[in-house]
């Protein structure tokens, strides 16, 4: 059993990317197996410059700011590391503080492989079985008890995302919940105002609605806010310290990126939405970080020191998610255009887009942060700084990728 955080030897004792279409296909038989495994190339050597070179592309396409962090260790995650970093534009449309690497950032769905890494760690200790129904461990919760914990942390479960209903319109959306804080009950009501978008575990079908289950998954099971269980298990024993879940404050502590939503009218000015409780999002989405902590959470992630083997291994089942990429339990793989796979989340929260990913054997990480959101062309841009960071010079030119 597994308590906590694995630290070289166990110790005793886990807004969304872009994708909702349904991609049917059933679940890997094992981790990086199966029809969907990828192809296992060893990493090339970061292109710096190239990395360089697409934040600022970012900030041409309207992104006031843009930054990325690999970590490049030798022989294990918690080594010696070689760090590059990358940093454009601001980040403080007002004052014109410059972006820094340092800077703490809202990290979005990123916040999913956390709340996995705790329910897995529940797994080890015997307390939560993922092929067991959700409303065993929250009775009456869910419409269909067919719905399994494995279901939710793979976005198979058929559970509507209200984020579709919240935010049809991105700015007076955004404005009616930037300082509403709700119960995970009521986020969950609010998906159930609408059935099933399928069977459950007939289709990958990404939804908040599912994290906002992990939520009340972690807090039955443990007794403590979520808040407690990211401290305990994650944030305290890999010694995060810009790593914080403080919903239902709005502030971020200490040095920070500001965000900017961009509105759905292209003539429309930048919105700063960085005050916000994230409560629509809490488990799904709530957490702050910094290009450092991300780096450090996924290699030792990856690199066996958060979970078992067995869970690890676990989260790793992959369905198909779109082209070049599949998910497992709360973790996404994506494949590269040298044939290098990566391993992490994308982030996106009003006015931050993130994505964060790891090699197998977590010894390279990326963080790589642009401050703004609700603009497609950045998002495609930014999702760029995978293959400069592992696939350096090999990288295809921009759009071949999948």
């Amino acid at each position: 059993m597994c308590r906590g955080a694995v630290l070289g030897s166990l110790v005793l004792g886990l807004l969304a990317g872009p994708a909702h279409a349904v991609d049917r296909g059933r679940p890997g038989i094992g981790p990086d197996t199966g029809p969907n495994a990828p192809a296992r190339t060893a990493p090339a050597a970061p292109d710096p410059a190239a990395l360089s070179g697409l934040l600022r592309t970012a900030l041409s396409q309207g992104a006031p700011g843009a930054m990325a962090r690999i970590d490049d260790h030798r022989t294990s995650w918690d080594d010696h590391a070689t760090v590059h970093k990358a940093v454009e534009g601001v980040a403080d449309r007002g004052t014109g503080e410059a972006m820094d690497t340092a800077d703490r950032f809202r990290i979005g769905s990123v916040t999913k492989t956390f709340s996995a890494v705790v329910l897995l760690q529940l797994v080890a200790e015997g307390r939560l079985d993922l092929d067991t129904s959700v409303d065993h461990y929250l009775p009456g919760l869910l419409p269909d008890d067919r719905i399994t914990v494995r279901h939710v942390l793979s976005h198979r479960s058929g559970l509507y995302d209200y984020t579709d209903d919240l935010f049809a319109r991105t700015v007076p959306g955004f404005e009616a919940v930037r300082t509403k804080v709700f119960t995970y009950r009521e986020l969950v009501a609010k998906s159930l105002e609408h059935p099933l978008t399928h069977a459950p575990g007939a289709a990958y079908d990404y939804s908040n609605t599912n994290f906002v289950v992990a939520g009340l998954l972690i807090e039955k099971l443990t007794g403590h806010p979520v808040r407690t269980e990211y401290e305990n298990r994650i944030i305290k024993p890999l010694k995060l310290a810009d790593t914080f879940y403080v919903h239902p404050d709005t502030k971020i502590p200490g040095r920070h990126a500001r965000g900017y939503l961009t509105p759905d009218d292209a003539k429309g000015a930048l919105v700063d939405a960085t005050d916000q409780t994230v409560s629509w999002a809490q488990s799904a989405g709530a957490l702050i970080s910094s290009t450092r902590d991300l780096n450090t959470f996924l290699s030792a992630l990856l690199g066996g020191a958060l979970l078992p083997t067995r869970q690890l291994d676990e989260m790793q089942r992959w369905v198909p998610a779109g082209a070049g990429q599949g998910y497992g339990l709360g973790l996404r793989r994506r494949d590269l255009s040298c044939g290098v796979s990566v391993y992490g989340h994308t982030g996106t929260v009003q006015g931050y887009y993130t994505y964060a990913f790891t090699s197998k054997d977590g010894l390279r990480s990326l963080t790589a942060l642009a401050n703004t959101s609700n603009n497609d062309a950045v998002y495609r841009t930014m999702l760029g700084t995978l293959e400069s960071a592992f696939c350096g010079k090999h990288a295809k030119a921009p759009g071949t990728a999948g």
